[in-house]
């Protein structure tokens, strides 16, 4: 085995790694790609370990379905370090033409003694060898949802939810979207880019907004719009699921006179969160605390978060089916079940969010979630008594400060703006999806005075 082993590219030997563990749940792509397997590696073949991983993360269910049928038995169950050296290799072979055929087939025939599969090499190289040599599928008039499933590595399930909720070119676009590596975002002026993460010591430049995906920094930009008139006191705002930090860090640059606590569950990435806060110069009225957003707040039960708040963020923890482009394995690890318990979860934390808001205070609830289990079911589930404003004048606010283009802002309310609430989609916008719905606690002295 260790023979075989020196035989295959460092790369190669990294990505299978980190493929392996990551099919046994053990880590995630993105985590692995940047630890200390990858660390030796050139700049070169570090790019070449990232996108076999995330090709074939991608692909997989495409892979799988042409494997098959060049099986001898193509409903056996292979031994999954076969399975994955099969995959690998197809994905060279299908989708990176810079790849000799004979490097793709001698390496994947190394891996599969490398990993104790000694038995399976022979299969293994001659379902390459066919794969190499058979002709690529035409193009179909007509695709039912689960054969553009299945083209696209997406489990059918999941795509004809899409389907059923926003349309079938609208799934294709979803789909076609997940396939590739994210681009740059194009729904804010070049000059308002995220830029790359400062260094520790760095001053990072006021004007340019932390690096993250257009959709997650979209919804931050409308929480921090979305602050009510608070007079000549200090505003209190909370993130309440802050990690990994991008939008708390857009609320501080935003909200210069609030005070702002970032609060997560997690200890571990509360730390990495305040971590990357700190290296921001425009933070210091940034609080960061270790705490369960979805404990009510009560006398009977202290909770080390205390309100009321006049703003709160709630992006809450999700499936993530608006990110598959960025975290392809979701779409391998996800079932139907799931989203019943995550909906549970989210009610709880917005639950607790609900009983910190200041009347007369703003709730912004969002997710990176299509699944309307997550969304507006959630939000329908809430308790009465709780206003729901259009998202609408609020993207027409980042218009007026010069955050958005006319001609962007005028687009998104056009097409992601839905019962008035934002739901962008990948594909049909440059972004991942997300959700956002804006709730207001009415503020009983307000509305005497207005009746009065």
């Amino acid at each position: 085995m260790a023979e075989a082993a020196a035989k295959i590219a460092p790369a190669r030997s990294a990505a299978f790694e980190i493929l392996t563990l990551v099919g046994a749940n053990k880590g995630h792509s993105d985590e692995l790609l940047h630890s200390p397997r990858t660390a030796a590696l050139t700049p070169e073949d570090r790019n070449l370990a990232t996108a076999l991983v995330m090709g074939v993360l991608r692909w997989q269910i495409a892979l799988d379905a042409r494997l098959s049928k060049l099986l001898a038995r193509p409903e056996q169950r292979l031994a999954e370090q076969v399975a994955l050296a099969l995959r690998m290799g197809a994905f060279q072979l299908l989708h990176m033409d810079r790849i000799p055929a004979h490097a793709v087939l001698n390496e994947s025939v190394e891996m599969c003694r490398a990993a104790g599969q000694p038995h399976a090499a022979g299969m293994v190289n001659a379902v390459l060898r066919k794969l190499a040599a058979a002709q690529r599928p035409g193009t179909r008039i007509f695709e039912s949802p689960a054969a553009f499933a299945e083209r696209l590595g997406h489990p059918q399930w999941l795509v004809e939810r899409w389907v059923a909720a926003y349309g079938r070119e609208a799934a294709l676009a979803i789909c076609e979207y997940d396939q590739h590596e994210p681009q740059a975002g194009s729904l804010f002026p070049s000059h308002l880019a995220g830029q790359p993460e400062p260094p520790p010591t760095a001053a990072h430049p006021s004007h340019a907004a932390p690096q993250m995906d257009d959709g997650s920094r979209l919804v931050a930009e409308l929480a921090a719009a979305a602050l009510p008139f608070t007079g000549d006191r200090t505003p209190r705002v909370w993130d309440c699921c802050a990690a990994p930090g991008g939008k708390t860090l857009l609320l501080a640059q935003r909200l210069e006179t609030a005070a702002i606590l970032a609060t997560d569950v997690s200890s571990k990435r509360l730390a990495q969160t305040a971590a990357r806060i700190r290296r921001y110069p425009h933070t210091q009225h940034v609080q960061c605390l270790v705490a369960d957003a979805a404990a009510p707040a009560s006398a009977a039960s202290p909770s080390p978060v205390d309100g009321p708040f006049d703003l709160i963020l709630c992006d809450v923890p999700c499936t993530g089916t608006g990110t598959l482009a960025r975290n392809p394995e979701i779409r391998h690890r996800l079932r139907a079940e799931d989203l019943a318990r995550q909906a549970e979860r989210q009610r709880a934390i917005l639950n607790g969010a609900l009983s910190r808001l200041a009347p007369g205070g703003r709730l912004v609830y969002s997710t990176c979630s299509l699944e309307p289990e997550e969304n507006q079911r959630v939000i329908d589930a809430i308790a009465p008594g709780l206003r729901r404003l259009p998202i609408g004048p609020l993207i027409a606010r980042l218009a007026e400060l010069a955050l958005l283009s006319p001609n962007v802002a005028a687009e998104l309310t056009r097409s992601a703006v839905r019962d008035g609430a934002l739901r962008t989609l990948p594909g049909t916008h440059a972004c991942d999806g997300f959700y956002a719905a804006v709730l207001e606690r009415p503020n009983p002295a307000t509305s005497q005075k207005v009746s009065a």
